[in-house]
């Protein structure tokens, strides 16, 4: 696998253009609109995800579906620097009132809701009115981020993990809507019809089910899907998490997926596992490094490891996230890797003996659901592909939980803490200077000023009411 310094540091350009004729992409959406009519859909959800993680949208009617596909709808350039409060902040490039963007949908994945009956969805690309790709679209970001992969022989396949506490009425507090013991079949009989819809929803929305279980904080569920490319699995958990929303409310109750749901709770994760291929071959298995990792797998691996501090400014996102990110909960706070080790941000998954070719995987435990995530994805895949370019490798795996070492002990294993505040890690993301040439100076330069006028605005906030302003907008 030839990689090059172009290949590892990537590039700003996600593409000049609209990928493919206008003309066509309005043919094909009006008899797609057709059959959403006969199918008693009348309106359509264009959704993206902003800088701080919160879905936008805007609707149009089926009938202008087509209209949507040929000329987009319009949007403002100011959602790239709107803070989780709707209130905004600004960068050199963003924050003016001026100009307007368009709003493409994606055909390819437009899917009726199961569970908001009339309703379809499909997420967007966003370029500028002279049908150039604006340099600031996350998902445009993470498929470019895919192609220079595959330039490279380099495929993913990702899945993000979605976590979500179930509550109760619709006040500002918190009430378990289910008081069964974590991971208990009591909780799932409590909830049995819910968790079934939840599932049927799903299933009719063309999402894989690997599994739904109950977790382990007050009311909290989980649900694995399968992986699919980055830019498909960061579409799948925003359609999963808008699912999962809209057949809690059909049952009388609310989902949140905050970081922190309860001060001193464990929280809602967003674990992302991911597996590298090369012509087929899967590059976490059949080789000759520590528990069967290629040289190509363990580089990449090692690339991950060493940018975790400036990825957690882009996958721990909020000032909550750092709420969930204590030791000892599982939650990975710690920079270090093991195999099958839940204490560590970098887990080693092999898989039962017979299915590691298929199985095999990396799971990284520090992130959040406030991440945006495409741009989550989109960046662990440039550090990835940067890791791999570098020929690097990793330090010895840690056994158990990291947190028993003293300080001096994790300085000589070269274990390193990940940042405790949000502050701490967009500092390692400015930084950065690989995430800065993949993402360019624009959508770099909003994530970072959105992150920092988050900090500001909970600094010395006691965590209950951070977790009380965050709790429902996640």
């Amino acid at each position: 696998m030839q990689i090059d310094e172009h290949d590892g540091r990537g590039s700003a350009t996600f593409g000049e253009r609209m990928p493919t004729d206008p003309d066509e992409q309005a043919a094909r959406a009006e008899q797609m609109a057709r059959r959403l009519r006969n199918d008693g859909v009348r309106g359509v959800v264009l959704s993206y995800v902003d800088t701080a993680g919160i879905t936008r949208i805007k609707t149009v009617p089926v009938a202008r579906l087509a209209r949507a596909a040929r000329w987009g709808v319009g949007m403002s350039t100011v959602f790239d620097v709107f803070l989780s409060n709707d209130l905004m902040t600004s960068t050199a490039q963003l924050g003016s009132p001026d100009g307007d963007l368009r709003l493409v949908p994606d055909l390819d994945r437009l899917v009726p809701l199961a569970a908001q009956p009339g309703w379809a969805w499909a997420p967007v690309d966003r370029y500028t009115q002279a049908g150039e790709v604006w340099a600031a679209c996350q998902r445009s970001f993470a498929r470019a981020a895919v192609n220079r992969a595959a330039a490279a022989g380099l495929t993913f396949a990702m899945a993000i993990e979605v976590e979500w506490a179930l509550g109760r009425g619709d006040s500002a507090e918190f009430v378990p809507a289910c008081l069964g013991p974590a991971y208990g079949m009591t909780r799932l009989i409590e909830l049995s019809d819910y968790a079934r819809d939840v599932l049927a929803a799903l299933e009719d929305q063309g999402i894989e089910v690997d599994q739904l279980h109950p977790e382990y904080s007050d009311g909290q569920f989980e649900v694995s899907v399968a992986a699919k490319d980055p830019v498909a699995a960061a579409d799948d958990s925003v359609l999963v998490r808008q699912t999962i929303r809209a057949v809690s409310q059909r049952h009388g109750l609310r989902a949140s997926f905050a970081p922190s749901v309860l001060a001193g709770h464990v929280g809602n994760g967003g674990h992302v596992h991911l597996s590298a291929w090369h012509e087929e071959r899967n590059l976490f298995t059949g080789g000759a490094g520590p528990y069967g990792l290629t040289a190509e797998g363990e580089a990449i691996a090692a690339g991950i490891l060493e940018l975790l501090p400036a990825l957690l400014g882009i996958g721990a996102p909020s000032v909550a996230s750092y709420l969930r990110l204590v030791p000892s909960h599982w939650a990975g706070v710690f920079a270090c890797w093991g195999h099958e080790t839940r204490e560590t941000a970098l887990r080693l998954i092999t898989g039962n003996a017979g299915i590691e070719s298929s199985a095999a995987n990396l799971e990284v435990k520090c992130f959040d659901l406030a991440a945006n995530p495409y741009l989550l994805l989109g960046a662990l895949a440039v550090a990835a592909l940067d890791g791999l370019r570098r020929g690097g490798r990793l330090p010895p795996p840690v056994t158990g939980d990291p947190a028993r070492f003293s300080a001096d002990e994790l300085a000589a294993r070269g274990i390193r803490r990940l940042p405790t505040t949000l502050g701490a890690s967009v500092e390692a993301l400015a930084a950065a200077d690989n995430l800065r040439a993949a993402l360019g100076d624009m959508l770099m330069d909003a994530v970072l000023a959105v992150r920092r006028a988050e900090a500001d605005r909970f600094r010395d906030t006691p965590p209950e009411d951070v977790v009380a302003a965050l709790r429902w907008v996640y």
